[in-house]
């Protein structure tokens, strides 16, 4: 019975431990330690990265060379996508990247040594997958918000193109008028190049492929193909407005008829376990007792 509750303790003590690091590697990324404005628009960079960002110059050969190309490209991509392409390079976070992972093998040989195996590894986790993982949920993170303001934009731009105005002037005075939002950093982006004498259905493709939403790249090609085909763009902008609030209300309503099945695995993990340790364990220890 003794062996069973350090077990269960161990394991407890494990799941904190690993929450400590999680809560601290978030807390640190909150962290506004320099901002890189575009615009109305700031570009927060972690503290973790900020750390190593003074170094990236000493590793231009090593990124530069043709072997990794191909990352470079992606990871130029991943940059755009995430709004940070004006905030950071891919040399300087592929090199951020590579310190922090031989941070995290300098401190896991440095626990290993220690007798503290567990420590080591979650340190090495955290410093390898912490660059990429920061950067997917930026990604993801920004989709989304892109996602949740786009019906709203149409439906303004729609009722600003039918009463009357062209479509560069309703996006000017619709986004002078909005909060600062990621929707708006890429609609203002656009704006400021067709104003600068870019086409207008090349400064939206460009949108699209730079912010790559799936959403945002069916309007913009829809908006492209009615100024080819003369078709009327407050009809076209209409029409996507109703297709994305559809499309917005069937994703809540998936997120709600997923929400029972997510919450099993942590009741079933972290409550059940503690209610149980603490409601039958004594009964148990008693029940011993009196069978001795």
């Amino acid at each position: 019975m003794d062996q069973l509750f350090m077990l269960l303790a161990s394991i407890f003590a494990g799941l904190c431990a690993a929450s400590v690091v999680l809560l601290t590697a978030e807390m640190l990324s909150a962290i506004d330690v320099e901002k890189v404005q575009f615009g109305e628009d700031a570009r927060h960079i972690p503290v973790l990265f900020r750390i190593f960002l003074p170094f990236t110059p000493n590793f231009r050969r090593i990124c530069a060379s043709e072997s990794l190309s191909g990352y470079m490209k992606k990871l130029r991509e991943q940059l755009a996508m995430a709004g940070y392409e004006q905030a950071m390079t891919p040399e300087q976070f592929m090199t951020v990247r590579f310190l922090m992972a031989g941070v995290g093998f300098i401190f896991t040989f440095l626990l290993f040594a220690g007798n503290n195996p567990v420590a080591g590894i979650l340190a090495l986790l955290c410093t390898v997958l912490y660059p990429q993982v920061w950067l997917r949920g930026i990604i993801a993170k920004r989709h989304l918000q892109i996602l949740k303001a786009l019906p709203n934009v149409l439906d303004l731009l729609t009722l600003s193109v039918e009463a009357g105005k062209d479509f560069v002037t309703a996006l000017r005075d619709i986004l002078n008028r909005r909060k600062a939002d990621e929707l708006g950093f890429e609609l203002r982006k656009a704006l400021h190049e067709i104003q600068l004498g870019k086409p207008r259905h090349a400064a939206l493709k460009e949108m699209a492929q730079r912010v790559r939403q799936p959403e945002l790249t069916s309007v913009m090609n829809a908006i492209v193909q009615s100024d080819e085909l003369g078709v009327s763009i407050g009809q076209v902008l209409r029409i996507q407005a109703e297709q994305l609030r559809a499309k917005r209300f069937a994703r809540a309503e998936k997120l709600a008829g997923e929400a029972p099945v997510k919450i099993l695995f942590p009741v079933a993990i972290l409550i059940f376990p503690a209610v149980f340790t603490v409601v039958i364990a004594p009964m148990l220890m008693r029940a011993l007792e009196v069978f001795k």
